[in-house]
């Protein structure tokens, strides 16, 4: 398999830099573009893994790009780079088809974990009919929204549910704060991602608290996952 092809488009040629720098080390292929235009004319002609897309570009906004690229191309992930006060930006974002957003000032080690998640498997739906999931000793029988673990049930609120459902179709898959809102909350959601936090929460009192061990497991930077027990 050959080196992923990461398209770069940033205005800020300190910046634009050190990604390229960070993006090269790690085995990836990039190519940096430093306005709306070109970045247009590169998703449009070339096959891209994944595009990091700063939102303010000179000649055509990142957010016009993400919009016009959207029309014909649905599935190659867009990380938006954002300002930490353009809140209505990062939701547009989403709302037009981006992938996820990571604000400025990040720390590299945030961003390459992004990149990681968003290169695996797209994220499944949280609900689908007819399954049985089994991840660690617990079973999640979907079509029931039952829950048992090591053959004790447990009560789970619906969103609680819908949470782990998701979870765990990805398992093994470190789902950031971003996709969660996205599958289980919806893209009409308005509001902060810590709620993705405080329902982890609840669950973690639920479905790991007085078991052997935890199921689920936090990704500092990045996310949550649920990984079979070895």
């Amino acid at each position: 398999m050959g080196k992923a092809q990461i398209l770069i488009v940033e205005d800020e040629r300190k910046l634009s830099r050190l990604l390229q720098l960070e993006l090269d080390y790690e085995n990836y292929e990039t190519t940096v573009v430093d306005n709306g235009k070109d970045a247009l004319r590169q998703v449009e002609e070339g096959q891209w893994d994944l595009v990091l897309l700063d939102i303010m570009l000179p000649e055509l906004s990142g957010l016009e790009v993400l919009r016009r690229v959207r029309r014909t191309d649905e599935a190659t992930p867009i990380i938006l780079l954002t300002a930490r006060d353009q809140v209505h930006d990062k939701v547009s974002g989403l709302d037009h088809g981006a992938n996820d957003y990571i604000t400025k000032p990040f720390q590299i080690e945030e961003l390459l974990a992004r990149i990681r998640v968003h290169l695996r498997q797209p994220v499944k739906e949280a609900i689908t009919q007819g399954n049985v999931i089994k991840v660690c000793d617990m079973e999640i029988n979907l079509d029931a929204h039952e829950v048992q673990r090591a053959g004790q049930a447990i009560q789970l609120t619906p969103r609680e549910f819908d949470l782990l459902a998701c979870l765990a179709q990805n398992k093994n898959i470190v789902l950031t704060r971003e996709q969660l809102i996205e599958h289980v909350w919806g893209y009409d959601y308005f509001g902060d991602t810590n709620v993705v936090d405080v329902y982890i929460r609840y669950l973690r009192q639920k479905i790991d608290n007085g078991f052997d061990y935890p199921c689920i497991q936090t990704v500092r930077g990045v996310g949550y996952s649920i990984k079979d027990h070895a």
